[in-house]
């Protein structure tokens, strides 16, 4: 009998931490199909965020380095300077990337670093307890904001897709989900072109990750899922934010 479908040589054969449900154990997947269908395993490094993900490099098979809360593109930065032949990704939450990481995740899309970012956006802090994000939506119930985020006084979310594609240098920009199948298939398909762009020393890449927090969205697994449906979804739009690789083509 023929083998259909496996777990890829490039995830760790060992169980999960994360909560019934959540969906970084899909987006580890695909990355590591993704490492794996490249043959890159051997030349991979990641870097681990401070977060849900903080023990990233349990899952992964490549070599693994953990960075500081934010930090994770500037480690990312250092490695692929000091070792240009190595294929160097992030992988980070919301508030990894987008609270106090901001400053390292914007300069190195403003300089095209040829690095990889997986950034996963579930509206929430996950790993202390579900305190407001940047990415938390108007009037989102968290333990930091119990009557609903309010705009008047925390601002907006971040749109990190759209601010990072308002820059010049970024190659590649897309935003994904995964609480489908079809989603699963598209974020497949953007994670592989992520990594084939650094490979081919295309530049910057990041795949924005709209995933659910069952637990402390205080939701079954299901009702989660259909949340980012009906509120995530609506609000950050999945879509091609920016391709440069797309753009060189067409002029060709």
């Amino acid at each position: 009998m023929s083998v259909v479908f496996e777990k890829p040589k490039s995830l760790a054969n060992v169980p999960f931490h994360y909560c019934p449900g959540c969906t970084h154990g899909i987006i580890h997947r695909l990355v590591a199909e993704a490492i794996d269908e490249l043959g890159i395993e051997g030349r991979a490094i990641g870097v681990a965020p401070v977060g849900c993900a903080v023990m990233a490099y349990d899952y992964f098979t490549c070599d693994m380095i953990e960075a500081a809360h934010g930090r994770a593109p500037a480690v990312a930065t250092g490695i692929k300077r000091a070792r240009p032949e190595n294929i160097v990704f992030t992988y980070q939450g919301d508030g990894d990337l987008a609270s106090i990481g901001m400053a390292e995740t914007v300069h190195a899309a403003a300089r095209n670093e040829n690095i990889t970012i997986i950034f996963v956006n579930n509206a929430i802090y996950g790993m202390t307890g579900g305190q407001m994000a940047p990415t938390s939506l108007p009037g989102q119930v968290t333990q930091t904001s119990p009557y609903g985020r309010d705009v008047k006084l925390t601002g907006y979310p971040v749109k990190v897709a759209e601010l990072l594609s308002a820059l010049d240098g970024p190659t590649y920009i897309e935003r994904v989900a995964v609480n489908n199948v079809k989603n699963v298939k598209a974020a497949k398909k953007a994670i592989l072109k992520a990594f084939k762009n650094q490979v081919e020393g295309r530049g910057f890449s990041l795949i924005e990750v709209v995933s659910s927090c069952p637990t402390n969205w205080g939701m079954t697994p299901e009702k989660a899922l259909e949340w980012v449906d009906e509120k995530m979804i609506p609000y950050y739009p999945l879509g091609v934010y920016r391709d440069k690789t797309a753009e060189t083509e067409e002029k060709a």
